[in-house]
């Protein structure tokens, strides 16, 4: 995923009271991770393919996934932000949820007044 793509869906996410935040995962690849209740943790589209998919983990253990998404390489930010949103990670192999969560009270933004300044002021 772009970074500055992957800066706007955390965003978006946050804003949704979802607590995701951005993952690099190595040189130019960034990704989305969203901390679950149970102290497992999704990783999004972080290996650099064009759809949308994720792997589970706990304790650095893949503990299950979520299949790449159809047709999830056309996808817009609002379509990305509601698979990420509206996906049930209980069982090993993650589905949609049938209907999706109710929006949260939003969370502050990732790094605060000093955002800009620690990312290198990369972006607008």
């Amino acid at each position: 995923m772009e970074e500055n793509k992957a800066r706007a869906v955390v965003e978006s996410l946050r804003a949704r009271g979802i607590g995701a935040q951005l993952e690099k995962a190595g040189v130019y690849q960034f990704g989305i991770r969203i901390e679950l209740p149970d102290g497992r943790q999704a990783i999004w589209d972080t290996d650099g393919t064009a759809g949308l998919e994720a792997q589970v983990m706990r304790n650095g253990m893949l503990v299950g996934f979520v299949p790449s998404i159809d047709g999830s390489e056309d996808f817009d930010e609002a379509a990305v932000v509601s698979a990420i949103a509206d996906t049930d990670y209980d069982k090993p192999i993650a589905t949609r949820r049938a209907t999706p969560l109710p929006v949260g009270e939003p969370l502050p933004p990732q790094g605060g007044v000093f955002k800009r300044f620690l990312d290198g002021f990369r972006y607008r």
